[in-house]
């Protein structure tokens, strides 16, 4: 069980609601997804298994059983009773202690995992928030979070510990980030202006959410005239609605759209694009749909390397159960919400 002191802007969430875009619904979920990962990683957890996304925000928290965590993202200091603890690492936390999580200076979003996750309302076998049909979980000062499992202290911590020795893990988080893109299905509405995408660096507008980022630069311009009919849009699609601005659609982005699709960003760019601030610059460069395929290959079988030597490494040291936190479908999960109204900040055309 954890008493949570200060939340900020904390939301609980998972891998997102897969179950959802058949049905008309956003797939949400935690916007860098290989932090969330990471992060359920190192405390022995399933990748899905719910955990925190806390945003630009202090967190702190009161751990009332002993615990294992682990921190990711963009982290500015992790703190255990005043004493600072690593991050992308597994900490031990026992009864009674007070953790402290303050952002970090760059990047946007920090991801929270507790060995065995938390006892949280599931919506289409996810806990992911959907503001857009009023579902979710936002933790407020003096919540109380039900935590599945507790987790005594590691034995025998030390400098010489396995667990210092996982190699890099952290993705860089980058003052000016380069985020990869392949075609779109429309690239070819956009004539010759489409190279503007790669000339020079767009701005992040404050008005960006989990739906989509909004971009101001130098903008590409559509030569046919014709109207474009709403269909399926992926994650990741880079639409030019006005002449304004471009939209990069994120995870809780509607499944169809009207507006036409200059590019399609990467999974490892869309979780690098997460972490991208109000105000801050992002430039793009192009990349092919089998370079893209292989970088994913890549971080997969990074993932599955780390999961390997993390496990085996928590395992020597007092732990004994892996792979938990799945999320539990309660015995009814609840009715789909009617009546909610779509919150302001969730309306991007």
């Amino acid at each position: 069980m954890m008493l949570i002191l200060t939340a900020g802007l904390t939301v609980v969430t998972d891998l997102g609601r897969f179950q959802g875009p058949p049905l008309g619904f956003s797939v949400n979920g935690a916007l860098d997804q290989y932090s969330a990962r990471v992060a359920n990683i190192l405390v022995g957890n399933h990748d899905g298994a719910p955990l925190l996304e806390i945003t630009a925000s202090r967190f702190s928290f009161a751990a009332e059983n002993d615990l294992l965590i682990a921190v990711t993202g963009s982290v500015g200091t992790i703190r255990i009773d005043g004493y600072t603890v690593a991050d992308h690492a597994p900490v031990s936390v026992e009864t009674g202690q007070i953790v402290t999580i303050s952002p970090g200076a760059v990047g946007l979003r920090s991801y929270l995992a507790v060995h065995g996750s938390f006892t949280v309302p599931m919506l289409l076998g996810s806990c992911a928030p959907d503001s857009m049909i009023g579902f979710g979980l936002r933790l407020e000062k003096g919540q109380r979070l039900a935590c599945n499992l507790s987790q005594a202290p590691l034995r025998n911590p030390s400098l010489d510990l396995p667990l210092l020795r996982l190699g890099p893990i952290a993705a860089p988080i980058e003052e000016e980030p380069h985020i990869e893109v392949t075609d779109g299905p429309d690239i070819a509405e956009f004539g010759q202006t489409a190279s503007r995408l790669f000339e020079s660096p767009y701005l992040v507008s404050p008005r960006s959410n989990h739906v989509g980022l909004r971009l101001a630069g130098h903008l590409p311009e559509r030569v046919s005239k014709g109207e474009v009919l709403s269909r399926g849009v992926p994650v990741g699609a880079i639409e030019v609605p006005s002449t304004q601005e471009l939209l990069v659609l994120h995870r809780g982005r509607g499944v169809t759209a009207g507006y036409p699709v200059l590019a399609v960003l990467t999974l490892p760019a869309l979780d690098a694009m997460a972490q991208a601030r109000p105000g801050q610059r992002v430039r793009f460069r192009p990349t092919t749909l089998e370079q893209a395929s292989l970088r994913q290959l890549d971080q997969h079988l990074h993932l599955t390397r780390l999961r390997e030597r993390c496990w085996e490494a928590l395992a020597a040291h007092g732990v004994g159960e892996f792979d938990v936190g799945h999320p539990v479908q309660p015995p009814q999960e609840p009715e789909l919400p009617t009546s909610q109204p779509q919150p302001a900040e969730s309306r991007l055309p």
